[in-house]
């Protein structure tokens, strides 16, 4: 198969957004919150957890703390008790309670809005920054990139690497800024409901046409650019 240029790349990638938005038009991020704290402490628990997990022990751990302050003062223990049903709920909790310290004595306890900033938190990565930007303050300053968006953005044929902060560079310079962080929704609700890691349901996929792992594209012509 002929290399694909870029702009041909692109303008797949134009049809592959469409065809999300017309399968999945209430995308969205699935943790719950009420406010941009409740989602920076639900996406760092969201690590190696799926959003159903999180959001079981969120209900009652939000109830309980409803401040930075009320995080950085609470029992380390007690907090480790209370998240024990999630992975890595130690190394978890304390990066919690360093987080909302931090949050507390720097910040005046509100989650900052820059991604420079929330990178500096402890357990605070790119992708949960970008999260946290996108849906709590409507800021796209990054495509999420979670094992959903990986596994995708190779299937998909967006882009070769396996590096998150190489996948996301690839993304941005594929899709309009305004839409990076729907765009990332949309791959991962496909992710969830239709292109699973083990057993993807290629037969009558919406992107079936556009993807170039689907059993039928090595019998197909190469989607024109649009």
């Amino acid at each position: 198969m002929a290399r694909e240029s870029f702009a041909r790349r692109r303008a797949r990638t134009t049809l592959v957004a469409q065809a999300l938005s017309r399968t999945y038009p209430d995308a969205h991020c699935e943790l719950e919150f009420s406010n941009p704290l409740e989602l920076l402490i639900a996406t760092i628990l969201s690590a190696q957890c799926s959003d159903r997990q999180v959001n079981l022990v969120t209900r009652p751990l939000f109830a309980k703390h409803r401040s930075a302050a009320a995080f950085a003062e609470a029992p380390l223990e007690q907090l480790e008790s209370d998240l024990r049903s999630l992975g890595l709920f130690r190394n978890k909790a304390r990066h919690i309670q360093s987080t909302c310290r931090r949050l507390a004595e720097q910040h005046q306890g509100q989650v900052p809005r820059t991604l420079e900033a929330l990178v500096a938190l402890d357990g605070v990565g790119r992708k949960t920054a970008n999260v946290v930007l996108g849906n709590a303050f409507g800021t796209n300053a990054g495509v999420v990139v979670d094992t959903h968006v990986a596994r995708l953005s190779q299937r998909l044929g967006l882009t070769t690497h396996s590096d998150p902060v190489k996948i996301e560079a690839d993304l941005m310079r594929l899709v309009p800024q305004a839409d990076w962080c729907l765009f990332s929704h949309q791959l991962i609700w496909h992710g969830r409901r239709r292109c699973s890691a083990r057993s993807p349901q290629c037969d009558g996929c919406e992107l079936g046409e556009l993807c170039p792992s689907h059993p039928s594209a090595g019998r197909r012509p190469t989607h024109p650019a649009a």
